[in-house]
């Protein structure tokens, strides 16, 4: 799928790996629908950009009412720009970590991983599923007739979690499991699946990292020895809109990283 002249709902937008996803779509002619809970970051990101080909939507991917209200107004600018929905790219994601015990064997807090969870898994379906219904009615392009792609964001977690990771390579393994189902339900209607799992990226969440952690994984890294750049990212996601044979698969973006069992 060509990137020029389409729209892809991206969450998690303002920021991160998600803002540099905006970024790169736009800079190949594409539109950006930014939906997000920071509109401080968001309107920063459309002003750097240009309001013409991104627009910003204040969604809360916990909420469903929330969700559709923005789905309903990224759809009503699509009309009015004529440039038709190419895909989702749910980028949206939290961590709590916390040990399932802790020192005083105190059971971890389950509304904290609910709320992994529910921002993880429960808010990136929450998005696809009222996107998809726009899609699949979309008209078909190039030789295969194809209508879009969804984007999913999964971890190295997913695969090779960490102490204190119980909640958040659930939430990732989860994305990581539901991959082929989703493509198996998409194939009839021309849309591909793609899932992305990347290891220790620059970005607003492992900011948060304290510097024994972040020590400890590049210690691990084989190749380059650095955390990922946002762009890097990107670029990937990129390819896997263009690249119409990627579908039905994970893809680790780690540079060969294998998460260690103790920091």
């Amino acid at each position: 799928m060509k990137i020029e002249g389409r729209t892809f709902v991206v969450s998690g937008g303002a920021s991160g790996l998600g803002r540099a996803c905006v970024v790169d779509i736009c800079r190949n002619g594409g539109y950006a629908a930014i939906l997000d809970m920071n509109e401080e970051l968001a309107s920063e990101l459309v002003k750097e950009i240009g309001g013409d080909r991104t627009k910003f939507f204040e969604t809360n991917v916990l909420e469903t009412e929330s969700i559709a209200a923005a789905v309903t107004r990224a759809l009503e600018w699509v009309k009015e720009t004529g440039k038709e929905v190419g895909g989702v790219i749910a980028a949206a994601g939290v961590s709590t970590p916390a040990k399932i015990l802790d020192r005083n064997l105190n059971p971890f807090s389950l509304s904290d991983f609910d709320f992994v969870m529910n921002v993880n898994v429960r808010g990136t379906i929450d998005l696809i599923r009222q996107v998809l219904p726009h899609m699949a009615r979309s008209s078909p392009q190039g030789p295969d007739g194809e209508r879009g792609v969804i984007i999913m964001v999964a971890s190295s977690a997913a695969f090779d979690g960490q102490p204190g990771q119980v909640a958040y390579a659930a939430s990732k393994g989860a994305i990581r499991s539901l991959t082929l189902p989703l493509t198996r339900d998409l194939a009839r209607h021309g849309i591909r699946v793609i899932t992305i799992a990347p290891s220790l990226f620059d970005s607003r969440m492992t900011a948060m990292m304290s510097d024994k952690v972040r020590a400890s994984l590049t210690r691990v890294m084989e190749f380059p020895a650095r955390p990922g750049q946002p762009e890097e990212f990107a670029s990937l996601v990129q390819h896997g809109i263009e690249n119409v044979m990627l579908n039905g698969v994970v893809l680790r973006l780690d540079g060969g990283m294998r998460m260690p069992s103790k920091m």
